[in-house]
């Protein structure tokens, strides 16, 4: 520190001894020569600035999110492990959910809010996603030079437009090592609604091609991604799977009755409906006797199938209401099958579009709810469904979903919609099911659910057989893969 403290004073001195001269002397050489050399001095002065260290400089890391923090669970989790390592956490993002609470009260994690940028709310909508991406450089130009200097800048992608080049920049000036956590492409969901030859989406493209193989170390979700990290980008990345936290297990019998009493407070599909009793405290899925506190499940309950969604394009959720409506047709021609109650949990911006898609149905058998639950709230709910499903369908096809992984930590079996890398996760006929179609997801449901509430069908083996093979947790996941990389000089 005295060393970077000496030189800047020295530089200083050199600048202001030198500008004396020229102007004392009336020397000869070029005024533009003088700028240079006089602009030249700054910016290394600046430059020393910016990358002075301390003592806590290598524990220090900021985690990088352009994307809501409280709906980015992996990063979260980043942040977690990193300040077990005992690592300080800044934890750059927009705040528009809430955490989950261990991140909240980690004293080692500090959360710098940034605000979403709009851009430019007239003329064409080039002009406004330009003016947006300036904006956003601007934005995180100015929170990131002014933070303590890092030993390390980890950042999500996607959304990597402007986060990479933004972050690249700023651990040059300021000599942090970059990391880049490859999530999917942003390119590829970009098309996803522009099409694969819009301009924006090939420019989009060219800047990850440019600017994603400058990080000093990589991370992505599956070895499918780090192959065609490795044969198309030239990247040589490092696989870190996504793996359950140990919050998400499954869930006691009274944490189920607390949550389920809660959510009957807002949505009636939860609410039993019948004599009330004195002594019983019911849902429509359990029973707590009063008089000695014991909860129990009611034989008669419907199944709950749980999904849940970021409601975006790479999720057509159409499939499982259509599924839904061939379900209810079975119990309707005689089959034995159960009531359902599926909830589907999240916020996005096509959620007003299937909602009014979900009223529209008047199922009887069925009923659908579209909960928005605590960071706290969603594993118990996880660990109390009897089945999930999955429409996640990798834009790239290289990306695996993350709302699996948490699934089978709570050791609930998935019907998982079919695409290139999932046999990477779901084990068809081994932890779950993978389909194709409405119909197929449908045929699925019925088999599964013939049995119900009995643990002896195709459901309850798939459920023991997550039990017994229950693989890394996160925590020895991410310190086998990444604390070796955070730690190497």
């Amino acid at each position: 520190m005295a060393s970077h403290g000496t030189g800047a004073a020295c530089l200083t001195v050199a600048v202001a001894a030198l500008l004396a001269v020229f102007c004392g002397t009336g020397s000869d050489v070029p005024g533009p020569v003088v700028c240079l050399t006089v602009v030249t001095a700054l910016v290394s002065l600046w430059s020393l600035r910016l990358r002075r260290r301390d003592a806590g400089t290598e524990r220090r890391v900021c985690v990088l999110v352009l994307g809501d923090i409280g709906r980015s669970p992996r990063m979260q989790y980043h942040a977690l492990s990193l300040s077990k390592h005992g690592y300080n956490v800044t934890f750059v993002g927009f705040l528009d959910t809430k955490p989950h609470q261990d991140v909240l009260q980690e004293e080692r994690i500090r959360i710098v809010s940034i605000a979403e940028v709009k851009g430019v709310g007239v003329g064409p909508k080039l002009v406004t996603y330009v003016t947006k991406v300036i904006i956003q450089c601007l934005q995180l130009l100015y929170v990131l030079l002014r933070m303590e200097l890092q030993s390390h800048l980890l950042l999500q992608n996607p959304p990597g437009l402007p986060g990479i080049a933004v972050a690249w920049l700023v651990c040059v000036l300021r000599g942090s090592r970059f990391i880049i956590d490859w999530h999917n492409y942003g390119f590829t969901i970009m098309a996803l609604s522009h099409g694969q030859r819009h301009p924006v989406v090939r420019v989009a493209k060219w800047y990850e091609h440019v600017f994603g193989p400058l990080a000093t170390h990589n991370l992505c979700v599956t070895n499918a991604m780090k192959d065609d990290l490795q044969e198309n980008w030239g990247i040589k990345a490092t696989t870190l799977y996504d793996r359950p936290p140990s919050i998400f297990r499954e869930t006691p019998l009274k944490l189920q009755h607390e949550l389920f009493m809660r959510l009957a407070n807002t949505y009636p599909q939860f609410q039993h409906r019948g004599c009330e009793e004195v002594e019983v405290e019911k849902t429509i899925f359990s029973v707590r006797d009063l008089t000695d506190n014991s909860v129990t499940l009611r034989a008669e309950r419907p199944a709950l199938l749980l999904s849940s969604t970021s409601w975006t394009e790479d999720e057509d959720f159409s499939i499982l209401l259509k599924a839904l409506q061939e379900y209810e047709g079975f119990i309707k021609g005689g089959a034995s099958l159960p009531s359902l109650v599926c909830a589907i949990t999240g916020k996005g911006p096509q959620k007003e579009h299937y909602r009014k898609l979900i009223d529209s149905l008047h199922l009887e058998h069925v009923k659908i709810c579209t909960p928005w639950l605590e960071a706290e709230d969603y594993p118990v709910l996880l660990g109390s469904a009897d089945l999930g499903v999955c429409l996640h369908k990798s834009s790239s096809g290289l990306d695996l979903p993350m709302k699996v992984v948490d699934m089978f930590g709570c050791c609930l079996p998935v019907c998982a919609i079919h695409f290139n890398c999932l046999h990477e996760l779901v084990k068809h006929e081994e932890n779950g099911l993978i389909f194709r179609d409405s119909q197929e997801l449908a045929q699925q449901l019925k088999s599964l659910l013939s049995e119900f509430p009995s643990s002896e069908g195709r459901l309850g083996l798939f459920r023991r057989n997550l039990r017994t093979s229950r693989g890394q947790r996160w925590d020895d996941n991410w310190d086998q893969n990444v604390l070796p990389l955070i730690t190497a000089p």
